[in-house]
């Protein structure tokens, strides 16, 4: 079994989620305390996917978060460099267009999706500001990009409680769901590193988005970041 460190070298990355492929969506599902899936419904609503637009769903891993798109009418390409990942996603969805390819270097032209997307993905990528200017280039004038991240609770004393989860309960429970539990420290360990909402939204107008903008979900374990291509 293998788990990756936080200079998130992509070869070890990749392995740890070919590893935990055949369980992730479950595993989530039990970690997360049932909120993954209220997560993934709200990405759908702030992506606003429309008949006949073109989204990229990056970080898609089975294709799960790509279902939405494709029943508001939108064309969405799911994208993930674990083989395992899609593997795993071709067996369950066989009829999505499941991509590989690497948030670095995207393999698409310039310009040619409304929207792009990734949930739970841009903190496992080394380098962050060339992935989010890779998504910038992939997008089209006025197209828009909705990142779903863990972040940094609001509340203080919820915080302290979150972070003891993290660290202190996150890997006893994988264990007894996930079949690579050590995946789930390094993702613990990956999420206490990860910026704050402003600190993401930073990062955005640096890459050459604008009117970056969030929004809080579980009293701030997640952000839902939104913003524009000008």
């Amino acid at each position: 079994m293998s788990r990756a460190s936080l200079d998130k070298q992509p070869h070890e990355v990749a392995a740890m989620f070919d590893d935990v492929a055949a369980k992730y969506d479950l595993t989530n599902d039990v970690l997360s305390l049932g909120q993954a899936r209220l997560w993934r419904k709200a990405v759908a609503r702030a992506v606003d996917a429309r008949a006949g637009e073109r989204v990229l769903d990056l970080a898609a891993g089975t294709g799960t978060s790509s279902l939405p798109f494709r029943e508001a009418g939108a064309y969405v390409v799911p994208c993930d460099f674990s083989l395992g990942m899609l593997r795993e996603g071709k067996k369950r969805h066989p009829g999505l267009p499941l991509t590989a390819g690497d948030a670095t270097r995207l393999p698409f032209a310039d310009g040619v999706f409304d929207a792009v997307t990734i949930s739970f993905g841009l903190r496992n990528v080394q380098d962050t500001q060339g992935a989010l200017g890779e998504m910038l280039r992939v997008t089209r004038p006025g197209g828009r990009v909705v990142i779903c991240e863990f972040s940094h609770p609001t509340w203080q004393p919820f915080r302290t409680v979150y972070t003891e989860y993290l660290m202190r309960a996150l890997p006893p429970i994988a264990t007894s769901v996930s079949s690579n539990p050590d995946a789930y420290v390094y993702l613990a360990e990956s999420i206490r590193a990860w910026p704050d909402q402003p600190g993401l939204a930073a990062r955005l107008r640096s890459a050459g988005w604008e009117r970056p903008a969030w929004r809080n979900l579980t009293g701030g374990v997640v952000a839902l970041h939104r913003a524009y291509k000008p």
